[in-house]
């Protein structure tokens, strides 16, 4: 495998790193679980080409590639272990292309979501795309993991914003699939099939995004606290049933709450209350959080209502800072179920009876307003125990007999795969790999994530 290196080094001069601290890091993810052994490289490619090159040599020595962009996921899925090659994009990192008039902007895979952003504001667009890792996720990850985040049930998934991408296979070839146009139908929608393919099908080198104008008017936020977290579940489903569409809506539990404001250094919660936060934008945000905080307030909720913008960014800090919070508590197995957004308020009623049969706690923050919810096993030492593995899969079981889905934005990784075969069905599962074989023939893309049993 030494040979390996060598060639990668010979043809990527300063672009191959065989260090001990940058072969450890790229063992592991956010998930908290790394890789067995250590990988052999993290190569840098800073160009479409570089990538191609790497792609020829790893198949050519049948050598086993990670695609990775920030490290932010949280499944495992760009862990890289014992005798494999981490390649990273993050040195692809440019906005080659902006054009408002059509709403479409072209990047390299590496930039980060919310630099992104930043650039394209001076245009008076945006990229709706919104994961709680934006200040360090990049476009890239996000599309390779189908990511989700706080805006979704308004503005879409990452599904919704990608018209196009540029693929390198596994041999080396480039693939440019998609479009720039609004409507497109010629052939199969292989694009689409890229995004959240968690790096099985091939290296995403650059996409074509769908942006939307910058919204404008009053933004509102307002808080609901409620005293159990199955009121604070159905009071959502409620404004989901009303008809009112919030640009985001958070729901944290009691666990949560108490623990992200201990992080922060805020005043204590009411105990065992849960807290709903809602934000509206757009022309007719302060009509909808009225109606919002008129229909809470009758289902028994505390409410307020505030238009400052630096008090609904510091009530949203909260929710963000969900992730830094739960290290606090232990070591964490970050979980992320959906169900059908009437099924909210019996999903939390799961995760009281799995809490109570185990004999754990689950702290669980939701984004309520498409149903994704995310539970938190915590426990001590760095291996997950085997009663929290029983616990996830009583959830998951739990969350499919719902009519969920086990992942709504993180992926499946490493860390579900062993239940994947569960939700598709034999038939779908057998279908899935086919394609994937389709694309790898030798099997070198992400090996061991996904499809493992």
């Amino acid at each position: 495998m030494t040979a390996v290196v060598d060639r990668l080094e010979q043809a990527l001069p300063g672009r191959v790193d065989t260090s001990a601290s940058a072969r450890t890091a790229a063992r592991a993810d956010k998930s908290g679980h790394a890789s067995a052994g250590m990988p052999l490289a993290v190569l840098y490619p800073e160009s479409v080409e570089d990538v191609q090159t790497i792609m020829r040599i790893a198949t050519d020595t049948r050598t086993p590639v990670v695609p990775r962009g920030a490290g932010t996921g949280l499944a495992g899925g760009a862990n890289t272990g014992d005798g494999e090659l981490s390649l990273s994009l993050m040195r692809m990192n440019r906005l080659l292309e902006v054009q408002p008039d059509d709403l479409i902007a072209v990047v390299e895979p590496g930039i980060i979501n919310s630099h992104l952003n930043n650039a394209l504001r001076a245009y008076g667009v945006w990229w709706a795309p919104d994961p709680a890792s934006r200040e360090l996720s990049t476009v890239g990850g996000n599309i390779a993991t189908g990511a989700g985040g706080l805006l979704c049930a308004k503005y879409g998934v990452v599904r919704d914003a990608v018209i196009g991408v540029d693929v390198v296979l596994a041999d080396g070839t480039l693939m440019h699939c998609g479009r720039r146009t609004l409507k497109g139908v010629a052939g199969l929608d292989l694009t689409s099939l890229f995004i959240g393919s968690e790096g099985k099908l091939g290296i995403i080198v650059g996409a074509t995004l769908k942006l939307g104008r910058l919204v404008t008017g009053t933004t509102c936020t307002l808080t609901a606290v409620f005293a159990s977290v199955r009121e604070a579940a159905a009071g959502a489903s409620a404004v989901t049933a009303a008809g009112i569409q919030p640009a985001i809506m958070e729901l944290i539990d009691a666990t949560s709450l108490e623990a992200v404001h201990r992080l922060l250094t805020l005043a204590p919660p009411t105990p065992g209350a849960s807290q709903l936060t809602i934000q509206t934008d757009g022309p007719a945000a302060r009509d909808e959080a009225e109606a919002i905080a008129t229909l809470l307030a009758s289902r028994g909720a505390t409410v307020d209502v505030t238009d400052d913008p630096d008090t609904g960014a510091e009530l949203l800090r909260i929710r963000r800072s969900m992730h830094p919070a739960m290290e606090t508590l232990g070591t964490t197995l970050i979980e992320d179920v959906s169900v059908p957004r009437s099924r909210l308020a019996d999903m939390f009623d799961e995760i009281a009876r799995i809490e109570q049969a185990y004999g754990i706690t689950i702290p669980t923050v939701a984004h309520a307003a498409d149903g994704n919810l995310h539970p938190n096993f915590v426990f001590a030492g760095v291996e997950v125990p085997e009663h929290i593995w029983q616990a996830a899969d009583d959830l998951f079981t739990s969350a499919l007999r719902l009519g969920g889905t086990l992942t709504g934005e993180h992926g499946v990784g490493v860390l579900k795969s062993r239940w994947l075969k569960a939700e598709l069905g034999d038939a779908q599962w057998e279908l899935q790999q086919r394609i994937t074989r389709a694309f790898d023939p030798a099997g070198i893309l992400n090996p061991g994530k996904v499809f493992s049993l």
